[in-house]
């Protein structure tokens, strides 16, 4: 049998007046549709568990926010990008905003079909691109006088060069880059990153 939290009452309860009735519906339809779920608190947000995570909802100032674990292989996409934050159903602020009860089970039910069969989330398509690195004029002269210290930048991955550029491109006024550039002519020198000190700590 399903079992309830205390504490969803009770931040159901804290929350604006007009979330009581988005939350309290949200939770009702859950375990008609999931007799089995199981209640707990989340991230501070009441979460609905089968087999793991099930669905969540929240309630802010303004809105309350509604959604599926496993959202992106739940929802009808309707030629929209399904949400991949915790609300699916964009700024709830009344139960008109959320679907028909018949769709919201349907979901409900396709989200425990998910986790009866051990399907995992999918993963989040990395969107970070690493940016050229710039390397400075000064740097790039300063590197072709020195051959030790040109080999071992150009020897360094991508995160130990960056380390040593914006170093040297933070510094506010022209005798602190000079004399970061010196210090660091001379670790490079010797095959040392940016920050050697701390790389056994």
């Amino acid at each position: 049998m399903g079992k309830k939290d205390k504490r969803i009452g009770a931040y159901i309860a804290k929350s604006a007046p007009f979330a009581h009735p988005i939350l309290k519906h949200v939770r009702k339809l859950v375990h008609q549709a999931c007799p089995d779920v199981e209640e707990t608190l989340k991230w501070s947000a009441p979460t609905f568990m089968y087999k793991g995570m099930l669905c969540g909802m929240a309630a802010f100032k303004q809105h309350a926010a509604f959604g599926f674990w496993k959202g992106s292989l739940i929802l009808d996409k309707a030629g929209k990008p399904v949400e991949q934050s915790m609300g699916n159903f964009g700024r709830l602020t009344s139960l008109s905003d959320l679907p028909p009860d018949k769709t919201l089970i349907g979901y409900i039910k396709k989200a425990m079909e998910l986790n009866d069969s051990g399907v995992r989330s999918p993963a989040r398509a990395k969107t970070k691109e690493k940016k050229p690195l710039v390397v400075p004029p000064y740097l790039k002269a300063a590197l072709q006088k020195n051959k030790k210290a040109q080999a071992t930048f150009e020897g360094f991955s991508y995160t130990n060069k960056k380390e040593y550029v914006e170093w040297l491109t933070d510094a506010k006024q022209e005798e602190t880059r000079d004399r970061r550039l010196a210090q660091a002519l001379e670790w490079m020198a010797e095959g040392k990153i940016r920050n050697w000190k701390y790389a056994n700590c």
